[in-house]
């Protein structure tokens, strides 16, 4: 018989891996302490170690997870391919967690998150963007609004579907059209 493995260590960023995946798979509603416990193979309590505000730390953490985007400001050049590349990073977060959608869409931005927003602002001011606040306030709302449509769209959230992913076709070629006229009415 094989020797027994040490179990995992428990960490944040393990419960907040095994959170999004039974939010991914099985929905927001789903997400209890005792179903995490049991997911990471832990008791309940253990989890709060980490999060001491238990499942609200967890919501706030979960949505701080994908709303924290990076994107290398040497990648563009002017503040537009800048605002697209953020804006396009942004969209792919939330698309690979629709399961938290609701969560990025109604808490506010805290941490990390509210880092990436700061540097993201930063990064369009050096670039030349005449009010680069409004136009990440208008990137974030538009993202925000696009993920959710396409998400819905896409019958991902209907608890009698099949669909695995919550990213269309459709909804790529109408997040590009929508990104450029954005960006275009930023610039006038």
């Amino acid at each position: 018989m094989p020797a027994k493995r040490p179990p995992v260590p428990l960490s944040r960023e393990r419960i907040i891996d095994a959170a999004l995946h039974i939010a991914d798979g099985q929905g927001l509603r789903r997400l209890t302490m005792r179903r995490l416990g049991d997911a990471l193979q832990v008791e309940a309590m253990a989890i709060y170690h980490h999060l001491p505000r238990g499942k609200e730390a967890l919501m706030d953490a979960l949505a701080e997870h994908v709303t924290t985007v990076q994107v290398d400001p040497a990648a563009a050049a002017t503040w537009q391919d800048r605002a697209r590349a953020w804006a396009r990073a942004s969209r792919a977060a939330l698309l690979e967690h629709p399961g938290v959608l609701s969560l990025a869409l109604t808490k506010p931005p805290k941490g990390s998150a509210l880092i990436a927003i700061t540097e993201q602002i930063e990064q369009l001011r050096e670039s030349g963007a005449g009010d680069p606040a409004g136009a990440v306030r208008a990137l974030r709302a538009y993202v925000f609004g696009s993920v959710a449509v396409e998400v819905q769209q896409s019958g991902w959230a209907d608890p009698d579907a099949e669909v695995r992913d919550a990213r269309t076709a459709e909804g790529e070629r109408d997040f590009e059209h929508g990104l450029d006229a954005l960006v275009a009415g930023l610039g006038g």
